[in-house]
């Protein structure tokens, strides 16, 4: 079986080793030639994996007179991964401060809809409402054609069961949109802090 030929990370790393081990400045062409000799790079894949390495900011480069020199030294890999740990760090404690501030405002609101008997009272209404639509519904599939006057009736009572229960879903849909809109926070997070169903607003 013909041996494995190096992946892309591979030659990255190898082409760095040739610039730390040696600790001095090549051109292209040099670099092309040491590849294959010194770490089993093909000469033609060097001019990419160097290019790679320059945008990463692992190697630095610089005309001198008509050439074009390349260096890189081992201080720099942990200066780049200083650099990128401490902008880590700086978006982490920004996404910190904004989840704070959302679960502070979600915090606030809920306070604003403490516990009540007008409330609770509400919502046991809301549940009543919709029992009641689902048993009417099915009453109305019995019913068939039998008897229209008791049809209209019941289709009648159904509507106003419906109307009621959305009013009451209205406020809850309206205040989710917002804090989704303000804070960019995933509607079902909100719904977990506030303990309500999922299907708290499928009326349909």
């Amino acid at each position: 079986m013909a041996p494995r030929g190096l992946s892309v990370e591979e030659k990255r790393v190898r082409l760095l080793e040739i610039f730390h081990e040696t600790k001095d400045f090549y051109q292209l062409k040099e670099l092309e030639k040491l590849g294959p000799k010194m770490k089993g790079i093909v000469s033609q894949s060097v001019k990419e994996i160097l290019q790679s390495l320059i945008d990463d900011g692992l190697v630095q480069g610089d005309k001198i007179g008509s050439s074009n020199f390349h260096w890189s030294f081992p201080s720099q890999r942990g200066v780049m991964v200083q650099a990128r740990l401490a902008k880590a760090q700086e978006l982490r404690e920004s996404q910190q401060k904004q989840l704070t501030e959302v679960k502070e405002s979600i915090r606030v609101e809920r306070s604003a809809r403490t516990q009540s008997e007008s409330r609770s009272n509400s919502l046991a209404r809301l549940a009543d409402l919709r029992r009641q639509v689902v048993t009417l519904e099915k009453e109305l599939s019995a019913y068939g054609d039998c008897d229209p006057v008791k049809i209209e009736e019941k289709k009648r009572a159904v509507f106003l069961a419906k109307e009621a229960a959305l009013r009451w879903t209205d406020n809850y849909g309206t205040l989710l949109s917002y804090f989704v809109r303000q804070n960019g926070v995933d509607p079902a997070e909100i719904r977990r802090f506030l303990e309500i169903d999922e299907e708290y607003e499928d009326i349909s």
